[in-house]
């Protein structure tokens, strides 16, 4: 692998990183968000930093051979750790709880950077060796335990994540299922890549040379692994958030028809709150369904609960189920609302009226089936019909 084979996924992780950081500047204090975005940052230094020209640029700057091992074991160890901590936060319980088995992993994997910095420094690796230092080394005094400490730890948090990831997504499903899973291979990617290394360095030890292993076929791994375990960290908070976005939208577009229809309940003159083009789709939900409450207020004087309640057991009769008949009573009592109300442009039944109906006395309302049943129910055309021909009537 060389330097692009290194540096584009580094740069794709820092423009997940940079969807981010906004929402870490609104949250910071949700940990949850700080894992992702620790993830993301040591993820793509991991990357970085491990790509042959950044290992040879490091060792120039600071002027020790191989001052890039240690380095990038270090940022590699607390990727891993950062997995871990997120996996926790991610699972949530009490906060108490996540919080200490957090600062375990965190403390344990700290020690594990200590121990390397410690290893390395005690150690002699005199010749810069870019690509093979863990074979070419894997004999030496302390750079041997350096190296071997590095991939025990990143290997546990491999078998780590790809055990507790799978017993999780048994138990769950959608977005978040997909997520577990693309964890899993991901951590299956990373556990390949510390068998990889460990048996090059194995056979070192028994005089054989298997470095390939190591230089040809370890480094792919890891780079498919590390992609993978953040795609798959990052999967379900985007993939739940678009889904999010998508109903509430689909929910704003049902709400329309009853809130086109109440708009007319509404007397002249009433001020109505402006919604800026880039608000928040749950805004404008909230703003639509506050408008829709205020319409029903304005009809409940013209409300008729018997034909209400008609309309319920037509609906029933019709095959619906009691929340969906509901529903299509209500629609149906709106509707005719509406015509009693457009036959009274003055108001007068409204000005008469002693007392107003909360408008949850009757229950909460279904708004979203309420307005689908006022544009394609029977029982609301039928109960239309009849209001229609009331009025001529009366007429």
């Amino acid at each position: 692998m060389e330097g692009p084979d290194y540096y584009i996924p580094a740069a794709a992780l820092g423009f997940a990183l940079a969807f981010k950081i906004p929402g870490m500047l609104r949250d910071w204090r949700d940990p949850l968000l700080r894992s992702v975005c620790a993830l993301l940052v040591l993820g793509a230094s991991t990357f970085f930093f491990a790509a042959p020209p950044t290992i040879a640029a490091v060792n120039r700057i600071t002027g020790v051979p191989n001052f890039s091992a240690p380095l990038v074991y270090c940022i590699l160890t607390a990727f891993s750790a950062s997995c871990l901590v997120l996996l926790v936060n991610w699972r949530g319980g009490p906060p108490e709880e996540t919080r200490l088995i957090s600062r375990r992993w965190v403390g344990a994997y700290s020690v594990v950077v200590v121990a390397l910095l410690v290893l390395f420094i005690q150690g002699e690796a005199p010749v810069e060796r870019l690509r093979d230092l863990d074979t070419h080394y894997a004999t030496t005094p302390y750079i041997r335990e350096m190296i071997v400490l590095y991939l025990v730890a990143h290997s546990v948090a491999a078998v780590g994540m790809t055990a507790l990831c799978w017993r999780w997504s048994l138990k769950v499903s959608s977005w978040l299922r997909g997520g577990l899973v693309i964890i899993v291979v991901g951590s299956l990617f990373n556990l390949a890549y510390g068998v990889s290394k460990f048996s090059a360095v194995f056979a070192r030890w028994a005089g054989l040379d298997w470095d390939a292993l190591s230089t040809l076929a370890a480094p792919p791994l890891a780079s498919v692994g590390a992609l993978l375990s953040a795609l798959g960290f990052i999967l379900p908070l985007v993939g739940q958030r678009m889904s999010d976005t998508w109903h509430a939208w689909a929910s704003y577009r049902r709400l329309g028809t009853l809130w086109r229809e109440l708009r007319t309940a509404s007397p002249q003159g009433t001020p109505s709150v402006r919604i800026s083009l880039f608000s928040p789709v749950e805004l404008r939900v909230t703003q639509r369904e506050s408008d829709i409450h205020d319409g029903i207020l304005q009809l409940d004087p013209y409300f008729d609960r018997e034909l209400r309640a008609r309309s319920f057991d037509r609906a029933v009769a019709a095959g619906a189920d009691p929340r969906q008949a509901q529903a299509v009573a209500d629609a149906a009592m709106v509707a005719d609302a509406l015509r009693a109300r457009a036959a009274d442009p003055e108001g007068q039944i409204m000005k008469s009226a002693e007392t107003y109906t909360s408008a949850t006395a009757e229950g909460p309302r279904d708004l979203v089936r309420m307005s689908l049943a006022l544009r394609h129910s029977p029982v609301v055309e039928a109960a239309r019909t009849r209001a229609a021909r009331s009025e001529s009537g009366t007429l």
